[in-house]
């Protein structure tokens, strides 16, 4: 699964427009439903190592890179929403645990395919600077701006992407399901 979506950034060298191809994340999320395990047994599916699909992610530089300024690699905050962050928790999210980009719609969706034994990955478009410096601040008026303007690259990219990908792609994250219930 590739997802598509809109992120503050928390770096300088990220700027609005660009895409982004993250390697890993941190769930600042708290009211979700988080899996579909709600039964009897208890299931701990392994996403840390590699929460997005490495091989997916290189397809996806390789092509967006093509058509926009590209970053391969970062750490992507999910917050809970529906409000955008404050300036004291912006800072945190960048300099406390260094994270990279930060949006409201990673989690659960990565959680929930791992646990069906699919790969994820997310192309990502930077759409403002969150409020970790003093600029202008973040709206949702900016944010689908800048979201339109650069949609139908995304649309490009993505269908570049998908035929290029490998049909074994998924073996390793269905591997995430072989021990993990008791």
């Amino acid at each position: 699964m590739i997802g598509v979506s809109a992120v503050g950034s928390l770096r300088q060298d990220f700027a609005p427009g660009d895409f982004v191809i993250p390697d890993q994340f941190f769930d600042a999320t708290k009211g979700r439903e988080y899996t579909f395990f709600d039964g009897p047994r208890t299931c701990h599916i392994q996403i840390g190592l590699e929460p997005f699909n490495p091989v997916i992610n290189q397809l996806l530089y390789e092509e967006a890179s093509k058509v926009n300024k590209t970053h391969l690699g970062g750490c992507y905050v999910c917050i809970e929403g529906p409000r955008f962050s404050t300036k004291a928790e912006s800072r945190v999210w960048r300099d406390v645990y260094g994270c990279d980009i930060i949006g409201m719609t990673l989690v659960p969706e990565i959680n929930l395919v791992r646990e069906l034994g699919m790969c994820y990955s997310l192309l990502a478009l930077v759409t403002d600077y969150d409020i970790w410096v003093p600029r202008q601040a973040v709206t949702a008026e900016l944010v689908e701006r800048v979201m339109s303007e650069k949609l139908e690259l995304a649309r490009k990219v993505l269908l570049n992407v998908i035929p290029r990908t490998p049909r074994d792609v998924h073996v390793k994250c269905e591997e995430a399901l072989k021990n993990a219930c008791v």
